[in-house]
């Protein structure tokens, strides 16, 4: 009698853990599996303070922002990233790869907040949203207290990285077709009314 062996593929040891750990953001990047514990409190109120800010904004420009929603990377045949927070094009859903995946032509906008991953989001990350070809990736480092500007993403890297400290703003390119311009220390705390 023949036995038939099933060798597991990576993303399907990575919906496994999806599965096990309830909460946690699990990612394929650059062939690797990286998991995410859930946000701690300034991670959240930053998300909040940027859609609350800016939502409507966004919406009326015939964009969405959104939390949770994979991106689908060419850095390998089943890498995907769900970045913290994205500014898509309406219709976006449209674009569905596989899972909760979808083609980057229809990110305008990635918002990554570092926590105990930093290390993917200042390395691995940077290099797959530039394949992507995603136009505009803002990292809010925690780590090292400073918002990083990654804009014109060509042949695969981004040409223009722009650090920006505590009491300055980042003026989001006009490229993404609204004004938008965010404040670091409210990147890197959240929103301090709360």
């Amino acid at each position: 009698m023949a036995v038939i062996q099933h060798e597991t593929t990576i993303g399907e040891v990575a919906e496994q853990i999806t599965r096990v750990l309830t909460g946690h953001r699990v990612e394929i990047i650059q062939g690797r599996i990286t998991v995410t514990p859930p946000a701690d409190g300034g991670h959240a109120l930053t998300l909040t303070w940027v859609i609350e800010e800016y939502g409507r904004t966004v919406r009326g420009k015939g964009l969405r922002s959104v939390q949770g929603v994979g991106l689908w990377l060419p850095s390998g045949p089943q890498d995907y990233a769900v970045p913290d927070l994205s500014i898509v094009d309406a219709d976006f859903r449209d674009a569905h790869v596989e899972k909760n995946c979808f083609a980057p032509h229809v990110f305008r906008m990635v918002l990554e907040v570092t926590s105990s991953n930093w290390a993917d989001d200042l390395g691995p990350k940077v290099e797959c949203y530039a394949q992507a070809g995603i136009p505009i990736y803002v990292v809010a480092d925690r780590r090292h207290d400073e918002v990083l500007l990654y804009t014109d993403p060509r042949e695969g890297v981004y040409q223009t990285r722009t650090p920006y400290k505590r009491g300055t703003s980042v003026q989001v390119p006009k490229s993404l077709g609204l004004d938008m311009e965010l404040s670091v220390d409210q990147l890197l705390d959240g929103d301090p009314d709360d």
